[in-house]
C-alpha cells in the first residue's frame, strides 16, 4: 500500500470539504470537535508520549517499535544483548538503566491505563499503550536477586562513566568496549525496599492489565510482585547503591503502602489491607516538626505517599483520607495555612528546580483521578480541581507567557536544546553547542538528528523563564519518570476531551547530513611526479547510528597525459604512507591500485582504493573514533631509463583532485570531497563517480527498519478482505461499539493504511472485524477506503445527516 498516496488523498479530500482531518493539529490550533473544549489535542500528546518511551527502549527492539531511526543497543559484535537484565528503558538522555525509575514509570503508566482503559482504547492507542507498559514490566521480572534487586546497569565507576560519554545508544557499548575491553556493562545489587515495592506495585498492576488476555504472563507478574513485596516489607530500609548520586529515596513506607494496596486490588487478600492499616499508616510520613500526615511535595519516584493516600481513599471511602487528598491538592492550589506551593508569575505551580513540569503534571494526574472517583459526589470540588489540572497541563502545552510548549514535537514553539544523546546524533562527543545558532570557530554540530516527539522537558524556573541550553539540565532534561504522571494525566484528559491520533505517525526521517563523508587535503607541497593525499574516512551515522566492517573510498585520476608522454598505467605506483592505525590493527587501511574505472569509455580513468581491514573501528562515539586518517600517494618515477618524466604528471584532469587545494585543514568544510566516493558494504554511499553516478539507495537498511517500512513501500496494494454476506447494522460504527464517533475514523484509517496489521485478517488484537468493515463501508461503493473515513468524520461533525449508502 502506498502510504503517502493514501495520506495525501485523504488530506486533500478533507481540505476540500473544509473540515479538520484525523491528524494532529498544532498545539495552538482552534477548538475542534476532535478535542471539544480544548485547544490542545490530548490524543496527539498521548500518542507522542508513547513514542518517547519507545525511543527509550534498551536492548534488542521488538517488532512493534515504530522508531524508524533507532536500532538494537547494548549488543556485542555478534549482536548478543549483554546487559545482565535485558530490555527496559534508558532512564533519561543517557544510557543508565535504573530499576527504580523503570518500576515507578511502569506503575504510573499502568495506573493511567487501568483507570481510563476505554478512553485510551477509543483513541486507537490501547495496543501501543499495553505494549509499552509490558516492556517495562518484563524488565522488572528479571531484576530479582533473592534478598536484593538489580539497582543500576551502566558504566558508573571510574573515569569512563556513562555521563562522560555522549553518543547514540546503538554504539554506546562500542565506546564502553574501547575503554574497558569488555562488552558487559557493570551493575549492582541492592537491598532496597523502595525499588522492590515499586516493582511489586507495577507487576501487580500488570496482572490486572493482562489477566484476561495473557493469563499465564499475568500470573507470573503477580507471583513476582508478591515476592518483591515480601522482601521489601522484610527489609524495610533503603540502599541506594550506584544510583545514590542521582536517585536517593528517603522513605520506604509510602512505597510499601502503595504496593500493598495494588496487591490487594490484584488478589483480594485482606492481609494486604490489614498491613496497610496496622503497620504502614502508623508510619505514614509526617510534615516536618508536626503530627500532620505529610501533604506537601508531590508524587514522584522519591515520594509515592500521596498516590498511596489516594489509592487508600478509593478503596475504603474513608473520609479522613479523602480529606487528606484534598488537603494535598489545596497545598498545590490555594495553600494550607502558611504552606502553599510557589507559582511562576505566569501561573504554573512550581515545586522544585529539577523537573517542575514533571511534578505539576503528576499532581494533575492525582487531581483528575480524584475528581473522577473520590470527589465524584462533590461537584464544586470536582470543578475546582478539574479546572486547575487542565489549566496546568495547558500551561505545559503553551499557555504561558513564553508561548513555549514544554513537550517536544508539539506546538509551534518548543525548546531547541534538550538533553538526549541518541536524539542528538552527535558523533564526536562534543555536545555543548547543540541547539545554538552557531557551532563557533570549530564548526561544532548544532543540529539535532531527530525529533524527540512526546518528551516532557524539565520546564521553566521559578521566574517563568526557560534557559534554552542543553547543558542546563534542570531545564533541558527528559526522563521516563518525567513522562509518567504526565502520560497518566493525558489518559484522563482524553477521557474528558477526546483527541485525534495519526495512523501514519511517526513520520520517516531522512538524513540531514552526510553519514559517511570523506575529507581530503594535499599532504605537503604539490610535486611534479606524484600526488600525496591526507584524508579522513568518517562515520557520522545517526539514522540509525551504526558501524560497518566493509568500508572503502576511492581516489580517481586520469592517465591520458601519461600515455601521451609514452608512459603506461604500469608506471603508476599507489602506496600507503602514514596512518592512524598500525598494520594488523582493525582500523588499518590497505592502499592499493591502480584499478581501471569501467565508467570511462576512453579507458583512461583509474582509481586508488583505500579499504579498511575492519571499518567498525570508525564509529560515531568520539573525536578520535569518528574518523580514520590515512595518507597515501599516487606517483610515477622521476625518470625512466634515464629520461625525465617531467610533464607527464598532470592533476588538472584528475576527478578526485578538484578542490583539494582549497584548504589545508581536514576540519574545514571545504575539505569535504564528493569526488572521493565512499562505499559501505559495496554500495556507493557518499560522493560522485566520474561518470556522474551518485548514491541512489540506502547504504544500509536494518532488518527491523525494513520490516517496519514494508507496508508503506509495497507497490502492490492488497485487496480488501472479503466480508462475505455480513450486513451492516449501524453505518459508520467501524469499531462495532454501538456508536459513531472519531474512534471509528481512526479504525478505518488504520485498516486502510496497514491492513496487514489492522485489517480483518490482520495481526493486531485491535484489528477491524468483518462486522466493522461492513459498517464502515458508507460511501455506497464496494470496499473500505479513506473516503469512508472522511464521510464518517463529516457525520460526527454533523456536516451530513446520513451516509450515501443510505440514500
Amino acid at each position: 500500500m502506498n502510504l503517502k498516496r493514501i495520506t495525501a488523498a485523504f488530506s486533500a479530500l478533507a481540505l476540500s470539504a473544509g473540515i479538520a482531518t484525523a491528524y494532529p493539529a498544532p498545539a495552538n490550533a482552534p477548538i475542534t470537535a476532535n478535542a471539544a473544549g480544548s485547544k490542545y489535542d490530548y490524543g496527539e500528546a498521548l500518542q507522542k508520549s508513547m513514542f518517547f518511551y519507545e525511543v527509550q527502549q534498551a536492548g534488542k527492539l521488538p517488532d512493534w517499535n515504530p522508531v524508524q531511526w533507532k536500532e538494537d543497543s547494548m549488543v556485542d559484535e555478534d549482536g548478543n544483548e549483554t546487559d545482565v537484565c535485558k530490555g527496559g528503558w534508558f532512564d533519561a538522555g543517557d544510557h543508565f538503566k535504573f530499576t527504580l525509575t523503570n518500576a515507578y514509570s511502569a506503575a504510573i503508566l499502568a495506573w493511567g491505563y487501568l483507570e481510563y482503559k476505554d478512553a485510551v482504547d477509543k483513541q486507537g492507542l490501547g495496543e501501543t499503550y499495553r505494549n509499552n507498559v509490558q516492556w517495562g514490566l518484563d524488565y522488572l521480572m528479571q531484576c530479582d536477586r533473592g534478598n536484593k534487586i538489580i539497582g543500576t546497569i551502566g558504566d558508573f565507576s571510574g573515569g569512563s562513566t556513562d555521563h562522560n560519554i555522549w553518543c547514540s545508544s546503538e554504539v554506546y557499548l562500542r565506546k564502553h568496549h574501547l575503554n574497558g575491553g569488555d562488552w558487559e556493562r557493570p551493575y549492582d545489587e541492592i537491598a532496597d525496599s523502595t525499588t522492590m515495592a515499586l516493582s511489586a506495585a507495577a507487576l501487580a498492576e500488570g496482572y490486572l492489565m493482562f489477566k484476561d488476555t495473557q493469563p499465564a504472563k499475568a500470573k507470573a507478574y503477580l507471583e513476582q510482585a508478591e515476592t518483591y513485596f515480601k522482601t521489601a516489607d522484610k527489609i524495610r530500609d533503603n540502599e541506594n547503591g550506584a544510583m545514590g548520586d542521582m536517585y536517593k529515596p528517603s522513605s520506604w513506607v509510602d512505597d510499601c503502602m502503595f504496593a500493598a494496596i495494588w496487591l490487594y486490588r490484584a488478589t483480594g487478600e485482606q492481609s494486604y489491607m490489614d498491613k496497610v492499616e496496622k503497620e504502614y499508616i502508623p508510619l505514614f510520613p509526617l510534615e516536618d516538626q508536626s503530627t500532620d500526615k505529610k501533604f506537601t511535595w508531590g508524587l514522584c519516584w522519591d515520594d509515592t505517599s500521596q498516590g498511596a493516600a489516594l489509592l487508600y481513599a478509593q478503596e475504603t471511602g474513608n473520609q479522613e483520607w479523602i480529606d487528606h487528598v484534598e488537603k494535598h491538592l489545596k497545598y498545590w492550589t490555594d495553600g494550607v495555612g502558611d504552606k502553599k506551593i510557589a507559582y511562576t508569575p505566569d501561573g504554573m505551580a512550581w515545586l522544585f528546580s529539577w523537573g517542575p513540569a514533571r511534578h505539576v503534571s503528576a499532581t494533575c494526574w492525582l487531581a483528575k483521578l480524584a475528581c473522577d472517583t473520590i470527589f465524584k459526589d462533590n461537584s464544586a470540588v470536582q470543578d475546582k480541581y478539574n479546572t486547575w489540572a487542565k489549566g496546568q497541563m495547558d500551561y505545559i502545552f503553551g499557555d504561558n507567557d513564553l508561548g513555549l510548549s514544554y513537550v517536544l514535537g508539539m506546538g509551534e514553539k518548543q525548546p531547541t536544546a534538550f538533553h538526549h544523546r541518541t536524539a542528538s546524533g552527535i558523533h564526536d562527543d562534543h555536545w555543548n553547542e547543540l541547539g545554538k545558532p552557531s557551532g563557533g570557530n570549530e564548526g561544532w554540530q548544532t543540529e539535532y538528528a531527530h525529533t524527540l516527539y512526546g518528551a516532557l522537558v524539565g520546564g521553566p524556573d521559578k521566574s517563568g523563564e526557560y534557559i534554552n541550553e542543553v547543558g542546563k539540565f534542570e531545564y533541558s532534561e527528559v526522563a521516563i519518570d518525567y513522562n509518567a504522571g504526565y502520560t497518566a494525566c493525558l489518559c484522563a484528559l482524553v477521557d474528558d476531551y477526546g483527541g485525534t491520533t495519526d495512523p501514519s505517525f511517526p513520520p520517516n526521517e531522512e538524513p540531514t547530513w552526510p553519514e559517511w563523508p570523506v575529507a581530503a587535503v594535499i599532504n605537503g607541497t604539490p610535486a611534479k611526479s606524484y600526488t600525496e593525499i591526507k584524508a579522513w574516512a568518517m562515520n557520522h551515522t545517526a539514522w540509525p547510528a551504526r558501524v560497518a566492517k566493509d568500508m572503502e573510498y576511492r581516489y580517481f585520476f586520469n592517465i591520458s597525459e601519461l600515455i601521451e608522454n609514452g608512459l603506461s598505467v604500469d608506471d603508476i605506483k599507489v602506496e600507503g604512507k602514514s596512518q592512524q592505525y598500525k598494520e594488523g590493527e582493525a582500523g588499518y587501511a590497505t592502499v592499493s591500485g591502480p584499478y581501471k574505472y569501467e565508467g570511462d569509455p576512453t579507458g583512461n580513468t583509474y582509481y586508488a582504493s583505500i579499504k579498511f581491514e575492519d571499518g567498525r573501528v570508525i564509529q560515531p562515539t568520539g573525536q578520535t573514533e569518528h574518523r580514520d586518517e590515512v595518507q597515501f600517494r599516487v606517483s610515477i618515477p622521476d625518470a625512466i631509463d634515464g629520461k625525465s618524466t617531467d610533464g607527464a604528471w598532470d592533476v588538472s584532469n584528475d576527478w578526485s583532485y578538484a578542490g583539494l587545494g582549497d584548504t589545508d585543514s581536514l576540519k574545514s568544510e571545504e575539505a569535504l570531497n564528493t569526488h572521493m566516493p565512499m562505499y559501505v558494504n559495496g554500495v556507493l554511499v557518499w560522493g560522485e563517480e566520474p561518470d556522474g553516478t551518485v548514491p541512489t539507495k540506502s547504504d544500509y537498511v536494518p532488518t527491523r527498519s525494513a520490516q517496519k517500512g514494508s507496508n508503506a513501500d509495497d507497490p502492490t496494494e492488497p485487496s480488501e478482505p472479503d466480508t462475505g454476506d455480513i450486513d451492516a447494522d449501524l453505518y459508520g460504527d467501524a469499531n462495532d461499539d454501538g456508536s459513531v464517533d472519531m474512534s471509528d475514523v481512526v479504525m478505518v484509517m488504520q485498516d486502510c493504511l496497514n491492513p496487514k496489521k489492522y485489517g480483518v485478517n490482520g495481526t493486531s488484537s485491535e484489528r477491524i472485524t468483518a462486522k466493522g468493515e461492513a459498517n464502515a463501508d458508507v460511501d455506497g461503493k464496494d470496499g473500505v477506503t479513506p473516503n469512508d473515513a472522511l464521510l464518517i468524520q463529516k457525520f460526527t461533525l454533523k456536516l451530513i445527516s446520513k451516509f450515501p449508502c443510505e440514500e
